[in-house]
């Protein structure tokens, strides 16, 4: 699932660089950040998660506005026994732990007492790329380490996950390893040829998220030069989403075409296996998750998951009315109000020993003579 970047809204302008900033109307999030080096061989390298802390005064110019690295010092004293809920976020494309829609969340649930992070994905949120892998719809390796080393390092805290557009994909994709879930879902090979079917859609969205995805890969150009299988100057040419995905994802992973990297990264299988609470908010004018993409049947198949359609919102939008005396956006009080609920009334812990049981054995769906596997992938590197 993919995001054009909001430069309307945002508070920090839409050059991956952050070369243009504007006045920050939105709720202030202030970051520590820590570097992980990839255990997954097949995803090598590093990347960067943000972590929600108390406001501070000094700053990182390398870094976005609000972030700054955790010292030695500072890490030295990361870990608890503590019971807190924790919220792991997932940005959508080409975004960050900076973007504006995804701190009104941060902001409403940090102050009642949640802790919080971001996992970027690899050259966002000015995060380095050390490896010649750039990020794609199927990089779930990351957020699994990352939820593998919160629970080792948080053992009582609930785990819960947000996902945003392409980072709501990847959320799905991982399934059930965290609590509760909230995240938008969609099949990409829909959501792409919707794009290319109307001069809107393909000239100002596909065109707009393809310049922002060319801009980061011109910010790593050193190291994803290095992968011999990319044509740089072919990725240098394309004008549209789709194209960017044929010369860059395909290549790097193996897909013979743009196509089959969206057949096999689109979550709605995934959806199938979802066996934790799964809340996800879909506007109908959403002109890039449209409509048509979405897995109606898949919804009503799965009793774990709840689908809430909107007339309006449009993309990862759902402002409110300053007449109405609105002045954020719904869907983060909706979304806030969701995990408050499952945290306060669900029995998390019966919740984690189904979910320790689910992943030691087969999955607890109806089997017939022939089995239908909603996990299974074309491009076999969940264990790599």
């Amino acid at each position: 699932m993919s995001r054009a970047r909001d430069t309307t809204t945002s508070a920090v302008a839409a050059s991956p660089a952050y070369g243009k900033r504007s006045v920050d109307i939105h709720p202030p999030v202030y970051y520590k950040r820590k570097i992980f080096d990839a255990e997954c061989s097949a995803y090598r390298g590093t990347f960067a998660v943000d972590f929600v802390v108390p406001p501070y005064t000094e700053s990182d110019p390398t870094l976005p506005p609000r972030t700054t690295h955790f010292s030695d010092e500072e890490m030295g004293k990361v870990g608890s026994d503590d019971g807190k809920p924790m919220l792991v976020t997932l940005h959508g494309l080409t975004g960050g732990s900076h973007e504006a829609y995804l701190r009104h969340l941060l902001h409403a649930l940090y102050t009642e007492g949640w802790e919080a992070c971001v996992v970027n994905a690899r050259g966002c949120a000015r995060s380095k790329i050390t490896s010649e892998v750039f990020f794609n719809a199927r990089a779930t390796w990351d957020v699994r380490q990352l939820v593998k080393w919160l629970r080792n390092t948080f053992p009582n805290r609930p785990l819960f996950a947000i996902g945003y557009s392409l980072g709501g994909c990847i959320l799905v994709n991982v399934r059930s390893i965290t609590d509760s879930q909230a995240a938008p879902i969609h099949h990409l090979v829909g959501r792409s040829l919707a794009l290319q079917r109307t001069w809107l859609g393909l000239n100002a969205y596909s065109k707009s998220m393809a310049r922002n995805l060319k801009g980061l890969f011109e910010l790593h150009i050193k190291q994803l030069s290095k992968n011999q299988c990319l044509d740089v100057d072919k990725i240098r040419a394309v004008k549209y989403l789709h194209e960017f995905d044929r010369e860059l994802q395909g290549p790097t992973w193996g897909y013979p075409t743009e196509g089959a990297y969206y057949r096999d990264a689109s979550s709605c299988d995934s959806l199938l296996a979802v066996r934790v609470p799964l809340f996800a908010i879909h506007a109908q004018n959403d002109p890039i998750a449209v409509a048509e993409a979405i897995p109606y049947q898949e919804f009503q198949q799965n009793p774990y998951a709840v689908l809430c359609m909107t007339s309006s919102g449009g993309h990862l939008g759902w402002f409110e009315s300053p007449l109405s005396g609105g002045s954020g956006r719904w869907f983060a009080k909706t979304t806030a109000q969701f995990f408050k609920t499952v945290a306060g009334t669900l029995d998390l812990t019966r919740c984690q020993a189904e979910r320790r049981k689910r992943l030691e054995g087969p999955e607890d769906l109806p089997r017939g003579d022939a089995s239908f596997d909603p996990m299974r992938r074309k491009r076999g590197l969940e264990t790599a």
